[in-house]
């Protein structure tokens, strides 16, 4: 069974301006998610999509197999992924003359995660038989109980309201925060479809702690606290 890792990621940024390069403990922030797709050993190749030359230069030079130039449409501040990762996608399938079975797309800005989680993610995939898997951590509030909604009148209320209500958050079904950082898709049904949810989704499960998606100056510091902290134990670069 063959696979392919897809990284998509744009030159620009609002939030932490220049991040997919900014030095994380003395490598740039995109290092280290192809750094953990080579660990895998899982993957034929690694495709690089940016619209950035700098972005697609560095990629190379960490490791990434192919470098997919991006089309300015797909890469304005509204532009959905989706279509950036499918474009990655069919880019890598005609240079490398080979239609994978399953490919794996990772978000730059999720570093914490493990080789472990992205291996975990596509087991879940090829024992259950899904379209899809993605990753997320458990949620600290639950739309069931304690996470509210406001109304147009301006009035709250629980998110989710059930009959009878759910007094306890121990009753609540299980609820998640989807943290962007692996997602696992079967080739022939994103390729038919693309899509984040179908019916036969599937969420493999990793703690809060390696679930940390960098939007702000303050998300880039406790990355830096965490994957210092792990190499402090490790002796070793995750």
């Amino acid at each position: 069974m063959t696979m392919l890792c897809t990284i998509c990621a744009r030159g620009g940024s609002k939030g932490v301006v220049g991040k997919n390069v900014r030095e994380v403990l003395g490598r740039p922030l995109l290092a280290w998610t192809i750094d953990q797709a080579r660990q895998t050993g899982l993957f034929e190749a690694i495709a690089f999509s940016s619209d950035s030359d700098q972005l697609l230069e560095a990629a190379l030079k960490a490791g990434a197999d192919i470098a997919v130039k991006r089309p300015d449409a797909m890469a304005t501040d509204n532009a959905p992924k989706l279509p950036a990762i499918r474009h990655c996608l069919e880019q890598a399938i005609e240079r490398t003359g080979d239609i994978p079975d399953i490919f794996v797309d990772l978000d730059v800005t999720s570093p914490l995660r493990l080789p472990s989680d992205i291996a975990g993610a596509v087991k879940l995939l090829q024992q259950s038989g899904a379209r899809n898997v993605i990753t997320g951590a458990p949620a600290r509030r639950s739309p069931y109980f304690n996470l509210v909604e406001a109304r147009v009148d301006g009035t709250v209320g629980v998110a989710k309201a059930v009959d009878p209500p759910i007094t306890r958050r121990q009753d609540a079904p299980r609820c998640f925060d989807m943290n962007a950082s692996i997602y696992v898709w079967s080739v022939a049904a994103f390729l038919e479809h693309p899509a984040v949810f179908y019916p036969d989704t599937r969420l493999f499960e990793m703690p809060e702690e390696r679930s940390i998606d960098i939007d702000s100056d303050l998300d880039l510091l406790l990355v830096e606290l965490l994957l210092r902290k792990r190499q402090e134990t490790t002796g070793s670069n995750p």
